[in-house]
Order: structure tokens, then sequence, then C-alpha cells
């Protein structure tokens, strides 16, 4: 009897990636793949721990596989079973802890899939992570995550990711244009290009993430490619001057700020200041005055005093950006943040998230309204909500019309006329 597989995701586009990879092992072994949720043989919870938050998600995650299906052979991997591996193996219905190095080897070390009297645990120590593991996603969506890069040397003192990544590494250019052919092939049209700090790809190979871009754009079948998040200190102009020249690289980016004042900047240990960060906004306003710009801010980071909320508050204000991505302040354990003074109550990081996410609405809103009357290519995806289905413009306004499976996975010219109440736009497809 053919065995069902499920998986869970918590996290980034990263995860997302990494867990299709692991996904299509089963599927090519004779699995049966199954929603999350429904009873299964076997599930695979793919975790995160950059907050606090996401360590409880996993943890209710483990209790739903569960409850669901209370005989199956439960796997927890990913970021948060390399920060707690011990933690998760006492857990209840656990049978296997996979940290960075062994999420890809569920059938190095099983092959019937049995509960085990006791969790199996397959991890090391953060400094032997070496391996660069290639992984892409592939499923129901339209556009596939290729991680191009693992990994982060930067020693921010809010996060965890180095002591549960490892070190910045990454796959060739050479090797990582041919993921991109694979994904061409299954016919997908969009890629977005995704990992812990891709601006680094190619650091340890003597190639930039410069040196990838033109060689993807290369790519027959791939008509357009987002680039993730990308710290500012490593946007260059001349990746700037290539998104605003070749259409394939489309005029989105999502860039890390954390904070707008220099003075918190200093303490979580960016590699950049409030001037760089303007400069090159102002850049890419000026070359490609179309995109979209998504914006990372954290707010009540210790230390960060109500002038220096307002001093972020009003540089946010001051650009000409079109979201804000709003995370509070989680301690994590072992980071140098743990120990700072100037802890910011529950109370004022609720409050000034609140003012920022008002701001990001307005922003939102604002560039959505730019371009009404305007023409895109929008690429439709295959989910079907109700009676609509979703699609993006080539600067990520996101779109809704009456469903229609002949538009899926298709680009196609769309006239915005106006923007609903979801705060999607409507339009025609001419």
């Amino acid at each position: 009897m053919q065995k069902k597989v499920s998986f869970h995701t918590l996290g980034c586009k990263l995860n997302f990636s990494e867990t299709s990879s692991i996904a299509r092992e089963f599927t090519d072994k004779g699995f049966e793949k199954v929603q999350f949720g429904e009873k299964s043989d076997i599930v695979v919870i793919n975790t995160c721990t950059v907050t606090g938050i996401a360590d409880k998600k996993c943890r209710q995650a483990i209790k739903k596989a569960k409850k669901t299906s209370p005989d199956a052979f439960i796997a927890v991997t990913g970021c948060y079973a390399q920060a707690e591996t011990e933690k998760i193996a006492e857990i209840p219905g656990v049978d296997a802890v996979l940290g960075m190095n062994e999420k890809f080897n569920l059938f190095k070390y099983f092959s019937s899939f049995e509960k085990q009297k006791q969790a199996h645990i397959y991890s090391c120590e953060i400094s032997e992570i070496q391996r660069f593991d290639s992984a892409f996603s592939s499923g129901d969506r339209t556009r596939s995550f290729l991680k191009i890069q693992d990994g982060c040397d930067y020693p921010c003192t809010y996060c965890t990711i180095p002591s549960v990544r490892g070190k910045s590494r990454s796959n060739t250019v050479a090797e990582t244009v041919k993921q991109a052919e694979k994904i061409a092939e299954l016919g997908f049209k969009e890629i977005i290009l995704t990992g812990v700090n891709i601006g680094d790809f190619g650091s340890g190979n003597n190639e930039t993430f410069f040196d990838l871009i033109k060689e993807l754009d290369k790519v027959k079948g791939i008509e357009r490619y987002r680039i993730s998040s990308i710290e500012p200190n490593l946007i260059t102009g001349e990746i700037i001057e290539f998104t605003a020249k070749y259409d394939k690289f489309l005029p989105h980016f999502h860039i890390p700020l954390q904070s707008g004042s220099d003075k918190i900047l200093k303490l979580m240990k960016r590699r950049y200041n409030t001037d760089l960060f303007r400069n090159k906004i102002e850049k890419i306003n000026q070359l490609i005055p179309d995109a979209f710009l998504g914006i990372d801010v954290i707010v009540g980071f210790p230390g960060e005093t109500e002038k220096d909320f307002e001093n972020t508050f009003k540089f946010l204000n001051s650009l000409n950006i079109s979201f804000l991505h709003v995370f509070s302040y989680s301690v994590r354990p072992g980071t140098p943040a743990e120990d700072m003074p100037g802890k910011v109550s529950g109370k004022d990081i609720k409050r000034r998230s609140e003012k920022l996410h008002q701001l990001s609405d307005i922003k939102h809103n604002a560039f959505y309204g730019k371009f009404v009357g305007t023409k895109h290519k929008v690429l439709f995806e295959s989910a079907k909500h109700g009676n609509s289905m979703f699609g993006f413009t080539e600067n990520y306004i996101k779109t809704e019309v009456t469903y229609n499976e002949n538009l899926i996975n298709k680009i196609v010219d769309f006239q915005i006329t106006g923007v609903n109440k979801k705060g999607n736009a409507e339009g025609i497809v001419i």
C-alpha cells in the first residue's frame, strides 16, 4: 500500500525551496504527497527559529501532526532543529531530528519510517557545516524559489541564523545555471532567487552575485527573475543598472533596513548607515522609477528610545518605498542582544509596530494607486480562491481576476482599472 507523506514549512522562502526538494525525493520513490493536516504515514516539519513565535509554531505543528496522524513517523528538521536538537527530541511523538547537514538525508537513515521508541538525532556542530545543498521549489505554484546561497558571515547582534545555518556558502555560477535550466524544463516562467545573504553569492568561488545574474539572464524558458532579500551594502550600482536594463530581472527589491537610527544600526552591527541606505533607494528610484521596494524594519531593539523610533519613522516616511515588513524584536537566546540594556516594553513595541504598519498601508496604497490606468505583464498562478485567481505584475502588484484556468502560468497583458476592497488590483486582460 502506498504510504502518504505530508510536509509543513515554517519561515522563509529558502525553507520552502528546501522542503520542496525533500518532497521530490519522496514522490520520486513512490510516496503519495498529501496536505499537512490530512492523515498521513510520515510528517516532515521544516522549522524556523528567527523569532520566539517561530519556535512556538514548530511545537504547535508537531502537536497538530500527532493529533491528525497519531501513528505517523514525525521528522523535524531546519533551523529550530539545529538550535534546539535535544529539546525537540524530547517532545512526545517526534521520531527524528535532523540538523542542517542532515536535512536531505532522511532516506539515508530510515527506510520503513516506522515509529521509534525514542527520537533519533542526526546533527553536528555548526562549525562542521560546510556543504552547500542545492534546492528549488516545485509544486502548485507558477513561480519557483531557487536556493542560490546559504549561511551568513554577518555578526548581527539580534540574529541566530549564523549559529544554525553556518558560514556563507554557495554553488558555482555554472551549477546554479543548471538548476535554473531544470526549473525551466518543468515549465516554470519565474524564479525567485533566495538564500540567507544572496548578495554574498560566490564569495568562496571568486565569483559574484552580479556574475550570476548575467548568466541567468541567458537561460531559455525563464522569462522573469525576482531578487529576494538582499543587504543594502551588497546592492551594487551595476546590479541596479543591470536590473534597469534587462527585462528578465524584474523591478522589485526586498531590502532590510532594520532601523532608521544610526545609533541602533551600530548596536545591531549592521554594515551600513542611513546615508548609504538612502543613496541605494534613491538610485533605484532614479533608474527604475516603477520598482516595488519592500523594506524590513525591526521595532523594539534594546536601546531603542522613543527618539530613535521617531527617527526611524521619519526616515521611512521620507523614502519613496512601497511596503514595510515590520518585525517586533524577539529575544533570541545566545545572541549578544539578549544581554543588552534598554529593553523596550511589550506595550511600546506594539504601539510602534502599529504606527509603522499604518505607514506601510499608506505607502502601499499610494504605490498601487499610482498605476491605476496603466498596462502591465501579469503572471497568473494556479491556485483558486473562491471564484478568483491571482497574479503579479512585473513590479509586484497583486492582481485579482475571475478564475480562468486558461490563464494559469501565462504571462498576459493586463490593464489595471482600480483597487478592490481587499487591496488587490483589478482590471482586464488585454
